[in-house]
């Protein structure tokens, strides 16, 4: 299988936080979603990924030895100076990417409908994040690295936004790395999952494989005294009732067949992780 990009066995220590030991990797013609609270470690493996940040050890690996000038990146808030027009901000781009092509920048400026003679403080939020996707991707770039992009828009443009992304991969020699608070964003689009929690990978694997392995339990506190705690990820214990991530779906059914189960979504398995065991 060829990869986009590996991280391996990464680890970067501020003192106060670490990122500590973190793998994974990207096919090529995939997206993977890299999930995780405020200050899991997120913005870091991105930054350590990009040469922003100089790992403490550990290897980043990038699409066979092409480098960083195959990369797109398009970070949380618009890098571009406010009193540039859109059209300047093309033509800076120009020189600073060797593939830049200004027909390709042309073309997505009128598909996300970017008025070029505007100022990029005059842009609204959807729109600078449109620009910078629009720079990201005028270089043709093979692998696109985005970090919280799409927080803050609204669902019309963040859809348009996911739409390209799933055009972009259909070349599988691309892929995609996005980080994002909106779980439900990447359960639309996402072929594999990285979960980073407190800076250690928690879950990670291929995304439909995830959501088929684990199972959220509702059930009553008598029924949840009996089951084997070997099978519990997680419990949330309310007035009425309590919930449950479970760990291994197909053994519980076995075990317990008389317990219906449902489907959970990434934010089950964040909200289970790490706020478990809490009335």
């Amino acid at each position: 299988m060829q990869y986009a990009m590996k991280l391996d066995h990464l680890t970067k220590d501020f003192g106060s936080f670490k990122l500590n030991d973190v793998s994974f990797a990207i096919p090529g013609g995939t997206i993977l979603g890299l999930i995780g609270e405020n200050g899991a470690g997120k913005s870091t493996a991105i930054k350590c990924l990009l040469g922003i940040l100089r790992p403490d050890s550990g290897d980043v690996e990038l699409l066979e030895g092409e480098g960083l000038t195959a990369v797109g990146y398009v970070p949380d808030e618009c890098p571009f100076a406010d009193q540039l027009k859109v059209r300047q901000v093309g033509a800076f781009c120009a020189g600073l990417f060797p593939g830049w092509e200004d027909a390709l920048f042309a073309h997505y400026l009128e598909k996300f409908e970017l008025p070029a003679d505007k100022k990029v403080k005059e842009l609204s939020r959807g729109m600078k994040m449109k620009l910078s996707i629009a720079v990201a991707l005028s270089h043709r770039p093979k692998l696109l690295v985005l970090d919280e992009a799409t927080s803050g828009l609204d669902p019309v443009v963040r859809d348009e936004i996911l739409d390209e992304f799933l055009s972009f991969i259909r070349d599988e020699d691309h892929a995609i790395l996005i980080s994002s608070h909106i779980t439900s964003d990447l359960e639309k689009i996402c072929d594999y999952v990285v979960y980073l929690h407190k800076g250690e990978l928690t879950i990670s694997g291929a995304k439909d494989e995830l959501l088929e392995q684990y199972g959220k339990l509702s059930c009553t506190k008598a029924d949840l005294a009996k089951i084997d705690p070997a099978f519990l990820v997680g419990t949330r214990e309310g007035d009425y009732g309590c919930q449950a991530l479970i760990n291994d779906r197909s053994a519980f059914r076995r075990s317990h067949p008389d317990l219906p189960l449902d489907t959970p979504t990434l934010e089950d398995l964040m909200i289970f992780t790490t706020r478990g065991d809490q009335r």
